[in-house]
């Protein structure tokens, strides 16, 4: 049976539900009443074929509560004159939320609106526009609006998340509504305190002038030549603020990258070269250091599609950073260590070389075998020496230069 049923009613009024509709309408214009709703009604041929199915459908729907049914008279050749819904019609927004169930969140929603209007009138254009995550933040959102006054209050405060000295609000609470946050506060605050350049819940700091835990980065030296930083002799492990490496002043020519503790310790002597632990911290600090743009770059990754996607991050950063050990040459010879990757990538990645690219072609469509991944620790020692000794002699090719 195709015809609409009451719970296909209460299937549109939801649909408007979840679009927002009727929360808008609790505080504008928004909509027209009354409402006309779909209706897929029987044909002539139901009538003398289902009647009693026909019967028991115009009464459930005449039972209905809330809509208002429409009627026509039908005269049947068979069935005689038969009175059928011909259309039905919520003529309320009250009717609408009834039918539906939710005329106690539309009142709070419309609380929302009068609270924003009177204390941030400028957010009224977000509760409009998202009006459903409104409603999922109405115990929070007094917080929330008492965080945007207090930016008001003092734009770009170059002082710590920790600082913020609002009640019922710590730091914890900014950081895990930092991606809300950042939409209110841009229809907030003045263009002068927003940073536009820093994106990403992970950029909501700088974005909004307040100071950051420093990233820190870890390195070592693999050449005993290399001279040692004041207070640091004969330590090679050394770790610093991303500004202080940003300042540094080493005659290094490669600097290697791993994103594995245990490579990153073991890697062995390079002339004139550092390796630098690549976990926890995103490439733009990296970046950061001008001095590392003129050295040669080698990164060391997993060889997965992963691997490869990062290499490609990496290269938006580095366009001419060489991928390390990441080949289909090391992938084959250790093919006793192939593992498998939880959950590949798919994606194009357009930073790779013709080789990197048909090596990660080779993964991401399980062309050897299905989610293939060989982990970097588990190249062999020697593999990774003769790899090494080649950059060493300069055999190895000088890193390619992206367009």
């Amino acid at each position: 049976m195709s015809w609409t049923t009451p719970a296909d009613l209460r299937a549109q009024v939801q649909r408007l539900w979840d679009r927002g509709e009727l929360l808008r309408a609790t505080v504008t214009d928004a909509m027209a009443w009354p409402l006309r709703l779909s209706l897929k009604t029987p044909s002539a041929a139901d009538l003398s074929d289902r009647f009693e199915s026909v019967r028991d459908w115009v009464r459930a729907l005449g039972q209905t509560p809330q809509v208002r049914i429409e009627w026509r008279e039908w005269n049947h050749r068979v069935q005689g004159v038969q009175r059928l819904p011909a259309a039905v019609w919520l003529d309320t927004l009250q009717a609408a939320l009834a039918f539906i169930g939710k005329v106690a969140q539309a009142q709070r929603f419309a609380a929302l609106w009068q609270q924003t209007a009177v204390m941030q009138p400028t957010l009224l254009a977000w509760l409009s526009r998202r009006p459903i995550q409104a409603l999922d933040l109405a115990e929070r959102w007094e917080r929330l609006l008492a965080v945007v006054a207090w930016l008001q209050a003092h734009p770009r405060p170059g002082v710590y998340l920790r600082q913020v000295d609002v009640p019922g609000v710590d730091s914890k609470f900014i950081e895990t509504h930092r991606g809300v946050l950042t939409e209110l506060l841009d229809l907030s605050l003045p263009p002068e305190s927003i940073e536009t350049s820093a994106t990403g819940v992970a950029q909501f700091p700088r974005r909004f002038g307040f100071l950051d835990k420093p990233v820190r980065i870890r390195f070592r030296l693999l050449d005993p030549a290399l001279p040692s930083l004041p207070g640091c002799e004969g330590l090679p492990d050394i770790t610093l603020d991303a500004t202080s490496f940003g300042a540094l002043k080493l005659p290094v020519e490669s600097v290697f990258i791993t994103e594995n503790e245990t490579n990153f310790l073991a890697l062995p002597a390079v002339a004139g070269s550092i390796v630098v632990f690549g976990a926890g911290y995103g490439w733009e600090a990296l970046a950061r250091a001008e001095w590392l743009h003129r050295c040669r770059l080698h990164y060391w990754g997993d060889i997965d599609t992963h691997g490869f996607a990062i290499l490609d991050q990496l290269r938006g950063h580095f366009p001419r950073a060489a991928s390390f050990l990441m080949d289909r040459e090391t992938l084959l010879a250790h093919r006793l260590h192939w593992g498998a990757e939880p959950e590949p990538a798919h994606h194009d990645l357009v930073r790779l070389t013709p080789e990197e690219a048909a090596v990660y072609d080779d993964l991401r469509f399980d062309r050897y075998q299905p989610r293939l991944r060989l982990e970097q620790e588990r190249v062999g020692f020697g593999w990774l020496r003769d790899r090494l000794a080649r950059i060493s002699s300069g055999t190895r090719k000088a890193p390619h230069s992206r367009p």
